[in-house]
């Protein structure tokens, strides 16, 4: 090697180390991180007001359409132990930069899809990119902030997921009115672009100095587990189906899946490297903030893909209109997350975690009274509320969970805790979607039942409906009688889905409020000063 190309590789290394020791370093960090959390939880939000178009297009029912968001939320939940596997082994920007790549190759494919089958698959590379994102980046973010620092780091990086909350409906409607539902997913392209070159410039490596053995049956068994029992959930009660939940298929589905389960909870219990570090969950904390994880999974994303659904086919909203009633959520969401943050660091983080899920319960008991006729107020005030819950619930449960992780347990501790909300996510759009076709078939049959056809209110009504159908369309008297039924029947199953989606939300809420009672027992930590030294002082 020539003298000039040794000291010039002197100069840039040194340059580069500076670089990395300056204070604002950590930042920038923070900001590269916050574009790909945005752009993955963008793609879990941005499909849900584009679900009628899509069903329109390929011609499907909502069993179907659901899957393009469970295949999204199910790979993301299975990549989510593995990144911490593979950021250990090829290094924490290798595997950010490189799962950036997966999510926008994923996002090209998903907007030149030809059918619903396609469509799901290329959802299945996005959510893998995703999946690996995710905690990756939160375990950046947590090993470059120190202690003190570091709750209110995680207030700016729940900002990106804000963001994307709100703008993700509200761009998604627009870019569905008036582009294509194709368009949802190709602004990812130049979006992940930019993120990728971030991350080339910015990040330092980092690289566990011991890495495990990956953890083949491990992975290959929480697959199994995940992907049978979900098929089961989504499927028991599916057009379809004629056997119902005692078909043979759907039993084959909960046997595989109990197996899997038995083979994956051996597996990880006994071996020295497991794919998810299960015995994390003998820290009370993690395991507790887990569960309340789990439910707020379960009640708000496996209900929420239902409120567009409600006011594009029940209300009439366009796709931008839908999307813009969830733009005060990501606002709300953002400009609390840091208040969140700084409180967790001076305060008792259970005060807001506590506060969060009582507000997000109300909200969801709020959408359980909609109707045919709710006003946009009605529409918007749980909205608010959530907004305000979502913004006080995220930074304090991070805090809480990862209080007594040790650094070198972070990814595992951070795959494992973005996994369970998804996990409940999958489970909570299958189980209300299943929950929402049983109630339609239910209140369709309560609502024909309680149909007199001999009262005088009914006959006045068909007979103005019968005038109405000659009058627009014509025909004879015969073909106008056929109209007005018809029209009649579709009421009816009208106010069947907005009382089944009613009947959902409810049940979201009574799981969500479940929520705080496990937040009262966790075990919160705050650094005091004392004359002479820091003491950590635990409040119960």
């Amino acid at each position: 090697m020539s003298p000039f190309k040794s000291l010039r590789g002197h100069v840039h290394s040194r340059v580069t180390s500076l670089h990395h020791e300056h204070e604002s370093y950590r930042w920038w960090v923070l900001v590269n991180v916050m574009i790909g959390t945005f752009m993955a939880v963008l793609d879990s939000t941005i499909v849900n007001v584009a679900l009628p178009k899509i069903m329109a297009t390929f011609g499907v029912d909502m069993d179907k359409v659901e899957w393009v968001i469970t295949a999204y939320m199910l790979v993301f939940a299975v990549m989510l132990p593995t990144s911490g596997w593979i950021a250990d082994h090829f290094g924490y920007k290798r595997t950010y930069f490189w799962a950036l790549f997966v999510f926008t190759l994923g996002s090209l494919l998903c907007g030149l899809a030809w059918n619903e089958n396609m469509l799901i698959l290329f959802r299945v590379i996005q959510g893998a990119g995703a999946g690996c994102m995710m905690p990756v980046g939160m375990a950046i973010v947590t090993r470059e902030f120190p202690p003190k620092q570091r709750g209110l780091a995680l207030g700016f990086w729940g900002i990106a997921a804000a963001a994307s909350v709100s703008l993700g409906p509200l761009a998604g409607g627009y870019l569905v009115d008036n582009i294509s539902w194709h368009a949802i997913f190709d602004v990812n392209v130049p979006v992940g672009l930019v993120a990728m070159a971030a991350t080339y410039v910015i990040q330092r490596e980092y690289r566990a100095e011991r890495t495990r053995s990956f953890d083949v049956v491990g992975f290959v068994s929480v697959s199994v587990f995940l992907s049978f029992l979900l098929l089961a959930l989504a499927d028991g009660n599916a057009s379809w189906n004629t056997g119902g939940w005692t078909s043979p298929m759907i039993l084959s589905f909960f046997t595989i899946a109990i197996v899997a389960l038995c083979v994956f909870l051996f597996r990880e219990l006994t071996i020295e490297h497991p794919l998810i570090e299960l015995r994390l969950l003998k820290d009370f904390n993690f395991a507790v903030t887990n569960a309340i994880l789990f439910l707020f999974g379960l009640g708000m994303f496996g209900s929420t893909f239902l409120l567009p659904l409600y006011l594009q086919n029940s209300l009439g909203y366009t796709a931008l209109q839908a999307g813009a009633v969830f733009l005060p959520v990501g606002i709300l969401q953002a400009f609390l997350s840091p208040i969140a943050g700084i409180m967790s660091d001076k305060l008792n983080p259970k005060i807001p975690a506590a506060i969060g899920i009582a507000l997000l319960g109300i909200s969801l008991g709020m959408n359980g009274s909609i109707s045919l006729f709710s006003m946009h107020s009605q529409i918007m005030l749980p909205l608010y509320i959530r907004g305000i819950a979502m913004g006080m619930l995220f930074t304090p449960l991070s805090t809480l969970a990862l209080s007594d992780i040790p650094k070198r347990k972070m990814a595992q501790a951070s795959g494992m805790f973005n996994v369970i909300r998804q996990v409940g996510g999958s489970f909570g759009v299958a189980i209300f979607g299943t929950l929402v076709s049983r109630r339609v078939v239910y209140h369709t049959a309560m609502f024909s039942q309680a149909v007199d056809q001999t009262a005088p209110a009914l006959k006045q009504m068909s007979f103005m409906l019968r005038q109405f159908a000659q009058q627009t369309v014509g025909g004879p008297a015969a073909l106008a009688g056929q109209r007005a039924n018809s029209l009649i029947a579709n009421h009816i199953v009208q106010q069947a889905f907005v009382r089944s989606v009613d009947d959902a939300f409810l049940v979201a809420a009574g799981l969500t409020l479940l929520g705080i009672l496990p937040v009262f027992v966790l075990r919160a930590k705050r650094e005091k000063k004392d004359s002479d030294a820091h003491q950590t002082v635990s409040t119960e």
